[in-house]
């Protein structure tokens, strides 16, 4: 029997550790599920995917400025060649397979800032070249939303009609996609791809504060900072936004310093890191320090071991609220609002365009009070997601894979 051809495309290798857990779900079901399958990938960061997964992976761009901004005029004319010779460098790799898989990601939102020529523009290339050779696209537990400009709502409706296979990460992505003129009748919702992940065990991350003498003293609190600027409508006051997350962020983890809590600050894209500086410089004190993380596995651990957390990236809560940790949301779009509301904390949510440091902290001050309540919580919603997941790739198998290319006995749900 032929082995099945299976390309994985996206935003992967660039930076964000919750693109790159999307991916590794994926390649964790195809391994177990598909073991036969032959994996390539279609990708941002190329080398990265394929030191650190093993796939095969070609550069999503031909223009390797795609991402810089261009002002002279070479570089405009650069990136307009580049938007050509992508056309036919994208249907040539999607003619090579059976099936493509978009791995998670908000791959159908504009939350943050985003222009048409971008990615939207390279999603509906895939979907494109999928439906003219056959290749079957599926996007799997994508984010979806609401999109004010004109173009990229074109671009991500086409892409969606065009997708072989759609499935969201939450209702809201469904209902978003449905009220952008897309049929969702047979689409369904999941919890999101990194829920599938293995859980790490608890411990303390290498570099982070030790248990402290004091037999009842508090123990370590992770912040999930971002570099955050509001979303693709909000270019106006970017600025403006920017300053008041990080000032709120800084007056909370500078309270919580006082307070005697060690604080670990965390990132999920590489942008994040100047925030990270920020608040170091801010705050002096040797409580605070910064982790070094590579992948959802590595914020998972920081997590699992502290007492609560607080956090922007959707995925740093998501790798939050499955290490089980009490988890306060810094929530700057309506997926982290769903996100939390599945998971049972719907109550612990904050502005992160408008952060009080003052109500944060009495707000963090009611999540720990609750500590062993919400942890019994999201053991029983931890379970659930785990079981939605197994249907997930149930029905993903089901709808684009060949008839013939399954060799694999499904695994059970726990």
């Amino acid at each position: 029997m032929t082995p099945v051809r299976v390309g994985v495309f996206g935003l992967l290798g660039s930076g964000n550790l919750g693109n790159d857990g999307s991916l590794e779900a994926v390649l964790g079901y195809l391994r177990a599920e598909h073991p036969e399958a032959v994996v390539d990938a279609l990708c941002g960061g190329p080398e990265v995917v394929a030191a650190r997964y093993r796939i095969p992976a070609t550069r999503l761009h031909w223009y390797r400025g795609e991402y810089r901004t261009a002002s002279r005029a070479g570089a405009i004319a650069g990136k307009g060649l580049g938007k050509l010779v992508d056309v036919f460098r994208t249907a040539a790799w999607v003619r090579g397979h059976e099936v493509v898989i978009v791995p998670g990601m908000g791959v159908l939102e504009a939350t943050l800032p985003l222009r048409p020529w971008g990615f939207p523009y390279s999603l509906f290339l895939l979907c494109a070249s999928g439906r003219l050779f056959g290749t079957r696209v599926a996007l799997v537990g994508v984010g979806a939303a609401a999109i004010g400009s004109r173009p990229t709502r074109a671009l991500v409706r086409w892409s969606a009609r065009l997708a072989a296979y759609r499935s969201y990460r939450d209702e809201l992505s469904r209902e978003a996609m449905r009220a952008m003129g897309v049929d969702t009748a047979r689409d369904e919702v999941h919890p999101d791809l990194a829920f599938a992940l293995p859980t790490p065990r608890a411990g303390t991350p290498p570099g982070s504060p030790g248990p402290s003498d004091a037999p009842d003293a508090p123990g370590p609190v992770c912040v999930g900072v971002m570099d955050f600027h509001g979303g693709d409508d909000d270019r106006a006051r970017a600025g403006e936004i920017h300053r008041r997350y990080l000032d709120g962020t800084t007056r909370f983890v500078r309270a919580l310093a006082e307070d005697g809590r060690p604080v670990r600050l965390l990132i999920g894209d590489e942008a994040d890191a100047t925030v990270v500086d920020a608040i170091l410089g801010a705050v002096d004190s040797p409580l605070v320090t910064a982790a070094e993380t590579a992948s959802l596995a590595d914020l998972m651990k920081e997590m699992a071991a502290a007492d609560a957390v607080v956090a922007t990236r959707y995925h740093n809560l998501v790798c939050a609220l499955k290490s089980g940790t009490p988890t306060l949301a810094l929530s700057y779009a309506a997926k982290s609002d769903a996100l939390m509301a599945r998971m049972g904390l719907d109550e612990y949510r904050h502005p992160a365009r408008e952060v009080d440091a003052d109500r944060l902290l009495e707000q963090f001050r009611a999540l720990e009070k609750s500590a062993a309540e919400l942890r019994r919580t999201l053991v029983e919603r931890n379970l659930i997601a785990a079981r939605e997941l197994e249907r997930q790739f149930t029905a993903l198998t089901a709808a684009v894979f060949p008839a013939n290319a399954r060799t694999h006995t499904p695994r059970e749900a726990p």
